[in-house]
């Protein structure tokens, strides 16, 4: 019974992830969805400044403290292993859910606005090329285990996850961070880039040079010893 609901605990984890992702995409893209970044209820600038640095905070945050092996060590007495990964995705999608909801768009000033339509096609082409890069690099390295299923899976059918080995498929074979290209690329390619935008897409930099930028190099403690970056 308890690995039955492990699996059910990561299909919804997943499902309510990949419906997150996807919002997230039109959000940052201002195509399909009802709320994006650009648009929805104005707030005071002051006011529309604090509430989305700390949803960017609070994300990033979650991302980073969650993804620490101290962490993992420390929640692994309270949740099962197995479905440590399903309960970060969760969160993740939770954060990322709370962040679309209440964010406040800054439209003004206009950092940038591309007139020309084929530069506008072009920058559009990137932003997709982008999601797809981020998309397609997450099965090279293996999207059930990233996400959890491949977890839940293994605890139902009684065997053990393999241990991860040192592949550098495609992609990895030029960037060593793949899926963080892909949302620079999806970030940043903007005909029109907003005040709203660039915060979002600074404040993510900023928290890609945290954690090492494109290429995850575990940063130095103040003794000199190697901290895990993932």
């Amino acid at each position: 019974m308890g690995a039955i609901l492990s699996v059910s605990y990561g299909v919804v984890a997943y499902f309510l992830f990949l419906g997150t992702f996807l919002y997230a995409i039109g959000f940052v893209g201002n195509v399909v969805v009802p709320k994006s970044i650009d648009t929805g209820a104005s707030a005071p600038l002051v006011e529309a400044l604090v509430v989305n640095v700390l949803l960017l905070g609070l994300f990033a945050v979650q991302h980073s403290v969650m993804a620490r092996r101290w962490f993992k060590r420390w929640w692994t007495q309270i949740v099962p292993p197995a479905v440590e990964r399903s309960t970060y995705v969760l969160a993740a999608s939770a954060a990322l859910a709370l962040l679309l909801w209440q964010w406040r768009p800054i439209a003004e000033p206009i950092v940038w606005r591309v007139e020309d339509p084929a530069g506008a096609v072009l920058l559009g082409a990137i932003f997709w090329l982008g999601w797809a890069v981020l998309l397609v690099s997450t099965f090279l390295i293996n999207h059930f285990e990233l996400f959890g299923l491949r977890q839940v899976w293994a605890r139902l059918t009684g065997r053990e996850v393999p241990a991860p080995d040192f592949r550098t498929p495609v992609f990895y074979r030029f960037v060593r961070h793949p899926i963080y290209l892909g949302f620079l690329l999806g970030f940043w390619a903007a005909p029109v880039m907003t005040a709203g935008h660039l915060l979002f897409g600074d404040r993510y930099r900023a928290y890609r040079q945290h954690v090492g930028m494109l290429l995850p190099l575990p940063r130095r403690k103040a003794d000199g010893s190697v901290e895990d970056a993932h």
